[in-house]
């Protein structure tokens, strides 16, 4: 964190942003989900979800991320990276099994959520893509729900420490490498 003398308050400085299977480019899922199925999670075990999603499936939707985008070009005064996840089909939770079936229609190149080519951040450096799908990657559902895991979510385990340790030791030698091309 860097300190302003100008600001009362710290001001955080941004060195890279990372996108780890991100929904950049929304998902087509975002089309065929409607509002009873987000009601659902509500009742997950321990779930602190209120009514309606606040738009977020909206936002989700890929026409309205392509016009966010359109509309707000990504600053350049940092570098981007994307982390992708495509999954080999076997290596897809049975909850994710249905959605990554009718994602693959479109590209078979999908995470059971989101597609590939909408995880990449426009001009972002590639950092590789994991055989691994959203949930595992984004969600350790396996840490607190057992029974869920066995039932749905059966391939959630996932070395998450290491893929965020590994992220952040190649940005940093990446940004110091940068750095010394500069100088």
């Amino acid at each position: 964190m860097r300190l302003s003398r100008e600001a009362p308050f710290p001001v955080l400085a941004i060195a890279a942003v990372v996108s780890v299977a991100g929904a950049v480019g929304g998902s087509p899922m975002a089309e065929k989900t409607g509002q009873s199925t987000l009601e659902l999670l509500r009742h997950w075990p321990r779930a602190e979800c209120g009514k309606g999603d606040r738009g977020a499936m909206e936002s989700l939707r890929p026409a309205v991320r392509e016009a966010w985008m359109d509309a707000n070009p990504l600053p350049d005064e940092f570098p981007y990276y994307s982390l992708l996840t495509c999954p080999e089909p076997d290596r897809i939770s049975k909850v994710l099994k249905s959605s990554y079936k009718k994602l693959a229609k479109i590209d078979a190149r999908n995470d059971g959520m989101v597609l590939v080519v909408d995880q990449f951040i426009p001009s972002s450096s590639f950092l590789g893509c994991i055989n691994a799908d959203h949930w595992a990657v984004s969600v350790p559902v396996g840490r607190t729900r057992p029974k869920v895991v066995k039932r749905y979510v059966d391939h959630n385990d996932y070395p998450r420490e290491a893929m965020f340790e590994a992220i952040l030791r190649f940005v940093e030698e990446d940004l110091d490498s940068r750095i010394n091309r500069v100088d």
